[in-house]
């Protein structure tokens, strides 16, 4: 059975982050994701989940300024310290708050900078984040994100990260596979999911193009859900889209495809 989630950070905003927790209870979800839960203290999260009986199954790194424009920190040379500290974070909220997965996201090639080096440090940055996760049993993934609304960012599809897991070498390490990221850049979503399903350890969807709530563009999800539902995959599936109109419209998809 599918571990369905929803992501707070772009669903229900129409409240602010304290008060998605009853949102997502409301409409029948067992599991959260956050990507940057760091404006709540731990205190604050663990009231809302014991409220609502919700559990938080992925959270990211801290990430430096990429949201805001910036280059990151994983795939940054010179920003080594940062992304440790940025680690030791997310492994304080994890621990404190039973999150099974912390997601790493690579960050961007600054201009100035050679893709190499960019990599070499990526790489090594993983693999330090791997050996720290691991001593608390959090598994650790990295996302691909499409280079059209991110330009520059270091790893933009399956073929890249299937290098960086290679340069990586390390036991623990998985791809966190965004479905709408992936057919930004013109992959087979179901195609890619079956060939790498065992190097995924969590799934993200939104429709594409437009990143809305499936059954709004193009991405075939009935077959997406459907085979998922039979593979051996354990890891969560998360909505995470914008809502094309008000977030509690957005849900016909849940009714069609997960009946409870």
């Amino acid at each position: 059975m599918i571990k369905l989630a929803v992501n707070l950070s772009m669903i229900f905003t129409e409240v602010p982050l304290i008060e998605r927790f009853a949102e997502a209870r409301a409409h029948g979800f067992d599991h959260v994701e956050i990507q940057f839960p760091y404006e709540l203290s731990i205190e604050e999260i663990q009231q809302k989940l014991h409220e609502y009986n919700l559990s938080l199954c992925l959270i990211n790194v801290p990430a430096g300024d990429l949201m805001q424009g910036g280059n990151g920190l994983a795939g940054v040379p010179g920003q080594e310290v940062a992304f440790r500290q940025a680690v030791n974070q997310a492994i304080e909220y994890a621990t404190a708050l039973n999150v099974p997965s912390v997601n790493i996201l690579a960050g961007k090639q600054p201009t100035d900078s050679d893709l190499l080096p960019c990599l070499k440090t990526l790489a090594s940055n993983l693999k330090m984040a791997c050996s720290m996760l691991m001593d608390y049993h959090i598994q650790p993934v990295f996302e691909m994100i499409n280079g059209k609304d991110m330009p520059r960012f270091l790893i933009q599809n399956v073929a890249q990260a299937q290098e960086m897991l290679e340069a990586v070498n390390h036991p623990a390490l998985k791809m966190q596979y965004d479905c709408y990221h992936m057919a930004m850049m013109g992959e087979d979503v179901l195609d890619a999911l079956k060939e790498n399903i065992a190097d995924i350890g969590h799934i993200q969807f939104a429709d594409c193009p437009g990143r809305h709530e499936p059954n709004t563009a193009a991405v075939n999800y009935s077959d997406i859900f459907q085979w998922l539902e039979r593979s051996n995959y354990t890891g969560y599936v998360a909505a995470e889209y914008r809502p094309s109109n008000h977030s509690n419209e957005s849900f016909a998809w849940k009714g069609r495809y997960f009946q409870s």
